[in-house]
Parts: structure tokens; sequence; C-alpha cells
């Protein structure tokens, strides 16, 4: 790869702290060059990260390049986490309809933007670890299809009517609560379901010795066979847009964690609740998720 003219990039990747030097351009290099596509949100792109193959560098949710993994798609991780945060205020009820505890869930109706998202898959492993109701007991109300076109519903999710909106139907008691990726909407009648949330992932983060990451970075792997080097160039910049925002704070819990070691937990637990509600066929091994140039990867 000549120097003398960069490695254009076709880039996935959205605004956050941890990326601002990045896309900014302060963080730049004569290697590699990254064209990002202009996305927002950026989920809205991940489907054509993974049906088309469109971006050579890629933010991703970790639940979609898992399911991609499981359906062959050729992408490896990079260990860099852009978001990631506790699920545990992202379950909400409409308290105007009446007192609801998360262990009373079996047999009610959730909605979620689509079965396969992330923020879903980590709720639902919540509810079944910590509160006893496991995701078949529960009927899904669902927005949208699966990132990954190959994936399939279980028998309990249903589609909500087109046109349909996630609050709407919470407010209109056509469903008993509702995950809310994006936050939940200003209304006083809304609530979270799980009481004192931040006490939960506190407790969550305690006994897992882990965080529940959102999002990370995929390469393809037809890039990372071309041209090694310039993902390790990504990487780089990667990590300095990182250091550029001065993350994490002094005394906080790093929720942006770069580098294999420091992901590997993480990534177990990420695994482990996927395998548990049959979204992947196995287990993956960490390691897995990664290339012979991605794996060695570290800040």
């Amino acid at each position: 790869m000549s120097t003398a003219s960069p490695l254009r990039l076709h880039a996935l990747v959205g605004d956050y702290p941890v990326t601002a030097a990045l896309k900014s351009g302060a963080v730049r290099s004569p290697l590699v060059a990254l064209d990002c596509a202009d996305v927002k949100p950026v989920s809205a792109g991940f489907k054509r990260t993974v049906r088309d193959l469109e971006f050579d560098v890629s933010e991703l949710a970790i639940v979609t390049f898992l399911l991609a993994k499981a359906h062959g798609k050729p992408l490896a991780l990079l260990p860099a986490v852009l978001m990631g945060r506790f699920q545990h205020p992202l379950i909400v009820y409409n308290a105007a309809r009446g007192a609801l505890d998360p262990g009373a869930l079996a047999g009610k109706r959730v909605g979620v933007r689509s079965y396969s998202v992330t923020t879903g898959a980590w709720v639902r492993g919540i509810l079944a670890d910590d509160y006893g109701v496991r995701p078949e007991q529960i009927r899904w109300v669902t927005f949208e299809d699966a990132h990954v076109a190959e994936f399939r519903d279980p028998p309990n999710v249903e589609r909500a009517p087109a046109g349909a909106k996630l609050a709407d139907l919470l407010l209109a008691g056509e469903i008993d609560a509702a995950i809310v990726g994006d936050g939940p909407p200003v209304d006083a009648r809304i609530r979270t379901l799980i009481p004192d949330p931040a006490a939960a992932a506190r407790a969550w983060h305690a006994r897992h010795g882990a965080i529940q990451v959102n999002h990370l970075v995929v390469v393809k792997d037809a890039l990372a066979r071309a041209h090694p080097e310039a993902v390790r160039e990504v990487w780089r910049l990667l990590v300095a847009s990182k250091r550029a925002a001065g993350l994490p704070r002094p005394g906080e819990l790093d929720l942006n964690p770069f580098g294999v070691a420091a992901n590997r937990r993480n990534l177990e637990v990420a695994i482990d609740c996927c395998h548990r509600q049959g979204l992947i066929p196995r287990a993956y091994a960490v390691d897995e998720l990664f290339d012979d140039t991605t794996r060695t990867l570290e800040p």
C-alpha cells in the first residue's frame, strides 16, 4: 500500500465522544482515509453492512455481528466498543394502567423494535436471569425484521400493525411493556419497569464482571486479507480518537473498552446471552470473532 495516496475506505461510524476526533479529522492518517456515510441513526445502516457488505469498516451491534457470523457473513470484529451501556432503564411500562413488576411479565405482551436488536437481547437476559421470566413466556411485538436477513423470529413473536408506533401501543394498552433502545418517551405515565435501574445495573456489573456492550467495529474479511496494514491503521485512528476524548474520565467505569484483553469478559457474557436465547447455534470462543490481524489489537 503506497503512502503517497491513502487507501480510501467506505465506512459507517456514528457520532460519539469516542469517535469525534476521528470524524472531524483531528486525527488522521497518511495511509487510510475513511469516507463515512451520512446515516442517522447509525443503526439504520446495519442492514447494508451485513446484507450488502457495503462498508469496508463499519460500526455494528454485537448481536447483529454474532448473527452475521452464524450465517457466514465475511466480517471480522475489531475490539473497539463505540457504545456500551447498561440496559436496565430501557424497559418501561405505562404506570397509568397500574403497577407492573418485572417478574409478572410472563404471559404479557412486550414491544421491541426488532426481536434481534442488541438492547432487546440484553433485556431478555436480565429478565430471565434476575426475574425468572424466560423469553418464551412473553409475547413479543416487533416493528422491523432482523438486520441479518436469514434470521427467523421465534414463534412467540408477532409483527405490529403497519404504521404503528411503539409508544402509542404502550400508552393505548395494546402492549404491557416496551423496550426502548433510544430511551423512554417523555411522558409522565411512562416509568422504568425495573425498580432503581441504576442500582440493578451496578449489581449486574458486580455479578458478571462485565459491561453490556452494544456497538463495536467490524471490517470486511477481504480488506483484512488484502490490506492488513490498513486495518491496523484504522485501529490506530480509533485508539487515538478515544484518547483525544479523554475517556474514560478518572474514576469512571470505561464504557468504551478497547482491545481484546479488555473486552474478553464482555464478549463472553454477550455470547452466552445470545446462545442461551437461541439466537446463535453455539457459544463461540471469543477468539473466533476476530481474524489473524484483529485478534492481536491492543491499545
